[in-house]
């Protein structure tokens, strides 16, 4: 995928799995806002919101949490955690060489420090896990496109 300076919203529906009404109201939300936003034009429509590659990025890890079942209060959680006590974006810690490293196990998502300490985001954030045994179970998450596929014209049959 090459990168480019700006992605509309139509593009990161595309490329995330997302709907524009979901990042419309993750927008409105401030779940992760746009670069430039929408805003009304001299003909009286708005213009597409736009969002860099990293916001890029950030969407495609949290629609991936989306949709493995975490709500969109836990996604906030996760942001505000890791800016607020660890100082770092959703970019940094799921692949933009940060101080921080994103864990799931399907039901919590860890933070593992460059020094080794896990964290538990969503339960006890402040709180040291002490870890026993192998980290085996716990995978690392990152971004990855999901390409809608789109129909193609003249060949729209009903399902059955």
């Amino acid at each position: 995928m090459r990168l480019k300076k700006t992605y509309s919203s139509r593009e990161v529906a595309s490329l995330t799995g997302l709907t524009a009404r979901q990042l419309q109201v993750w927008d409105a939300g401030g779940l992760l806002t746009s670069t430039v936003p929408s805003h009304r034009t001299a003909a009286g429509g708005y213009t597409e919101r736009r969002y860099t590659p990293i916001e890029l990025f950030e969407l495609l890890v949290l629609a991936d949490l989306r949709r493995r079942g975490f709500s969109v209060q836990q996604l906030h959680k996760i942001l505000q955690v890791l800016r607020e006590q660890f100082g770092q974006r959703l970019f940094d810690a799921t692949g933009g060489g940060g101080s921080v490293q994103l864990l799931t196990d399907g039901r919590d998502i860890y933070a593992r420090t460059s020094s080794g300490a896990f964290f538990n985001l969503l339960k006890t954030p402040s709180q040291p896990l002490l870890v026993v045994g192998n980290e085996g179970l716990l995978k690392e998450l990152s971004g990855k496109v999901r390409r809608t596929k789109r129909k193609k014209k003249g060949t729209d049959h009903a399902d059955a």
